[in-house]
C-alpha cells in the first residue's frame, strides 16, 4: 500500500468510496444519499485543500483530506473501503494528515468525527472537545476532537 496525491479523474469514484465508507456504520440510502454533497470530493477541492489516496495493488482503498488555515487543519475526509477497514490503511492515512497539516504549518488538527470512528481518533491521541453541527443533518451532533501537532 503505498499513498499519493489523488487526481481529477478519480474524485467520483472517491466521492462513491466515502460513502460506502459512511455506510460501514450501519446508516441507510437514504441517511447517505443526504450525506452525498458533504462526501463528494471536487476539483475545486484539489485546488484548496490536500487530497491523498491510499492504494494497494493499483486499487484506490481509502482517501484523506485536509484544509489548513492559519495554525489550525481540520480534517475533513478520512475514509477506507469497508473491506479493507482494519487493514493499516486508515492508520496510514492519518498519519499522512498530520504530516501534511505539519508541513503547511498547522499546530492543531480539528476532526468532526463519526460517532463510530471517534475511538479511531482518541486511540492516537486526539481528544474530544466537544461537539460540532452536522454538515448534513440538521440537530445532529458529531463529536469535536483536536489533536494537538507540536510538542508531540
Amino acid at each position: 500500500m503505498h499513498i499519493r496525491p489523488a487526481t481529477e479523474t478519480e474524485l467520483q469514484s472517491l466521492s462513491e468510496l466515502c460513502l460506502r465508507s459512511k455506510g460501514h456504520w450501519g446508516y441507510d440510502a437514504g441517511f447517505l444519499e443526504t450525506c452525498r454533497a458533504e462526501l463528494s470530493l471536487s476539483p475545486e477541492d484539489l485546488a484548496t485543500t490536500s487530497v491523498a489516496v491510499a492504494e494497494r495493488h493499483g486499487v484506490a482503498v481509502g482517501v484523506a483530506q485536509v484544509s489548513v488555515e492559519a495554525s489550525v487543519c481540520d480534517l475533513l475526509k478520512l475514509f477506507v473501503e469497508p473491506s479493507e477497514i482494519g487493514q493499516g490503511h486508515g492508520a496510514a492515512l492519518f498519519a499522512w494528515a498530520v504530516a501534511e497539516a505539519r508541513r503547511l504549518g498547522a499546530r492543531l488538527m480539528a476532526i468532526d468525527a463519526d460517532p463510530g470512528a471517534a475511538p479511531f481518533y482518541r486511540s492516537r491521541g486526539a481528544r474530544v472537545v466537544g461537539t460540532s453541527p452536522s454538515g448534513s443533518i440538521p440537530g445532529r451532533e458529531l463529536p469535536r476532537l483536536e489533536l494537538p501537532l507540536v510538542g508531540a
